[in-house]
């Protein structure tokens, strides 16, 4: 039942929280509407990142809640740290893909605003990051997490997967 719940909790807070962030912000910054391209090639460019955010995104909370029997929402966490699949290359696959999400939309409309709301997107998560989520993983799984800190990079992604000494 668990596992049930957990899907439905993801199922929510992906409509509510990313939904919100990488769909309805950008559409009442653009209106989705398309302006001149920045470069030739660009709304190719922005399709293969939106279509890369969104596959990585739906993956990671499928991830928590299959294997970590939880959300990403602080309200209902997962029951223990998921460090399997994108977690073995980079510690935050989810901010990547969201504004992932957001640059691409800016690439396909051609709208800078769409830029700008990606850096500040991508600053918020940071500070978030360094704030509230590494502070809350140390104390709640401190073995583990120091583990995977020392091992797995925050957001650039590490090329072979990290194994930790539990996977041997």
């Amino acid at each position: 039942m668990r596992r049930g719940w957990s899907l439905l909790g993801s199922a929510v807070f992906l409509l509510l929280a990313p939904g919100t962030v990488a769909g309805l912000v950008p559409w009442w910054i653009s209106g989705w509407e398309m302006r001149p391209q920045f470069f030739p090639g660009a709304p190719l460019a922005g399709a293969l990142l939106l279509g890369l955010g969104l596959a990585v995104l739906l993956e990671c909370f499928a991830r928590f809640a299959l294997v970590g029997l939880g959300t990403p929402a602080p309200v209902m966490p997962t029951r223990g740290l998921v460090v399997t699949g994108l977690y073995r290359h980079v510690r935050n696959p989810m901010y990547l893909a969201v504004t992932a999400i957001v640059v691409g939309q800016a690439l396909i409309l051609g709208d800078a605003r769409l830029l700008v709301y990606a850096a500040g997107l991508w600053l918020l998560f940071h500070l978030f990051v360094l704030a509230y989520e590494e502070p809350t993983l140390r104390h709640s799984f401190p073995e583990d997490y120091e583990a995977f800190f020392g091992n797995v990079p925050r957001w650039l992604p590490r090329l072979r997967p990290w194994r930790s000494e539990k996977d041997a």
